[in-house]
Order: C-alpha cells, then sequence, then structure tokens
C-alpha cells in the first residue's frame, strides 16, 4: 500500500466505515462549516465549499446535515469557530505523517494528538519538520470497472491531470490543486465515476514497510483517524502488495 495510494486508502478505511459513520459526517459538517465561514455558502462562488459538499453527499451525507453545516458556517445558527492547523510528526521507523486538524481548542487537541503518537511509537514534532516531504495534490481514485485506462488517461490528462496509473486494482489520477474541479468535471463528462476525489498533501517519496512495521504505522494512523478534531491524515509509507494481507489481517 504506498501512502500516497488513495485507492489503498480506501480499501482500508471500508472495512471499519459502518464503525465510524457517525463520526466521519461530522468531520464533513466541521468541513463544510469551515468553508462556509471564510468563503460564503454559495458553492458556486466558493469552490471549497462545493469541494467539502462533493465530498459530504460522496460519503452519502443527508442534505439536511449538509444544509445545517453551512447555515451554521454562515453564522445563521450559532456554533464554534473552527482553526485550520496542521501537525506533523514521525510514526514507526521514522514514518513521516501530517494531521490535517480542524478544531475549536488547539491547547485540547494538540495534547490529543501528542498521546496518540507516543502511545503508538511515535512522537509529535515541530512546525516545518516534515511537512516539506510532501506536495498538494489532487487525487482521484476510479475503479477498474469504470473506464479502461486508456480512455482515462486521455480524459483526466485533456483537464489537466499530470498522471495516471494503475494501483490495487483500480486506478489513482493525480494532478495540480488547482485542475481539481477541471478534472472532476471531465470525469463526470464521461459518465467515469469516481471512489474518492480530493485535494491531499502526498509524500514525494516512500519508505517501504515489513509486516511489523506496517501493522504499527496502519495502527497510529487509525487511531489519529479517529479523532473528532483530524480531517485527514497522510504519512508517506508502502507496503508490498504480496504482503499487505497479512499486514491487513493483523
Amino acid at each position: 500500500m504506498a501512502g500516497h495510494s488513495h485507492w489503498a486508502n480506501i480499501a482500508r478505511k471500508k472495512a471499519r466505515i459502518d464503525k465510524v459513520r457517525g463520526k466521519l459526517f461530522a468531520k464533513l459538517s466541521r468541513a463544510i462549516i469551515v468553508a462556509a465561514q471564510h468563503g460564503g455558502g454559495d458553492p458556486s462562488a466558493n469552490l471549497t465549499l462545493r469541494y467539502a459538499i462533493d465530498k459530504a453527499r460522496k460519503n452519502s451525507m443527508p442534505m439536511d446535515n449538509i444544509e445545517r453545516a453551512v447555515k451554521k458556517g454562515c453564522g445563521d445558527t450559532t456554533g464554534a469557530r473552527y482553526e485550520e492547523l496542521l501537525y506533523e510528526g514521525y510514526g514507526p521507523d521514522g514514518v513521516a505523517v501530517l494531521c490535517e486538524i480542524l478544531t475549536e481548542n488547539r491547547n485540547r487537541t494538540a495534547s490529543e494528538v501528542r498521546k496518540i503518537f507516543e502511545v503508538h511509537g511515535g512522537n509529535l514534532g515541530a512546525t516545518g519538520c516534515v511537512a516539506w516531504m510532501f506536495d498538494r495534490k489532487a487525487v482521484f481514485a476510479v475503479g477498474a470497472s469504470e473506464a479502461d485506462e486508456d480512455t482515462l488517461f486521455e480524459v483526466a490528462l485533456e483537464a489537466g491531470a499530470d498522471n495516471v496509473e494503475s494501483v490495487h486494482g483500480g486506478f489513482q489520477v493525480t494532478g495540480p490543486p488547482e485542475s481539481f474541479q477541471a478534472i472532476t468535471d471531465a470525469l463526470e463528462a464521461a459518465s467515469i465515476e469516481t471512489q474518492s476525489a480530493e485535494i491531499v498533501r502526498v509524500p514525494q517519496n516512500t519508505i517501504e514497510l515489513e509486516v511489523k512495521s506496517g501493522r504499527r504505522v496502519i495502527k497510529l494512523l487509525d487511531v489519529l483517524e479517529e479523532n473528532d478534531d483530524i480531517q485527514n491524515v497522510t504519512a508517506n509509507f508502502s507496503i508490498p502488495d504480496e504482503i499487505m494481507n497479512e499486514v491487513m489481517a493483523g
């Protein structure tokens, strides 16, 4: 599982999606609230809000929840004011980890995240310690049944993508962040459905892990993702396909 492979991350997360659906909706709501706070409640004029709403819909979040979150962000209802933060640290075997945060209490969040790192064999680092190892990218995961590689390659690259690769039984499309909407629109026009579509930080290089280390890193990421304030976690590791099932079985 490449650390930058959204297809692999989807497979890992689907195994526990029902368990965390309520928590997922809360995180999606928070992202919508912050987007509306910063850019207003009109998705056609606020690309960040449109992206947050599209992500919520793709995860089957009810429209009532979405509309309520937009109203909170616009100040139509009372609610917390969230702050966007980036926490950086190291996991087992020196794996670099980035946590994208939305919180109304940075002191509480810092304490919780630091403890998670320490309990699971890592440590929370100083600002800038690992962020330089990652680039922001638009990343799309597409199922193998949605399109053949040549068609997907043509559609995606014409829309501004810079790479299409076959990963873990599907395809991953990447491009610069500013191409996100153009690629989204092109895939929709070609009736190619995505498993996920996000703007995330992608590692420039990855550390290949064996079974034991892979289990420890994945456990750390799972616990971090369970934290209410953490929106997204990215790490610069990979696990060879031939041992992936053994890692996940642990």
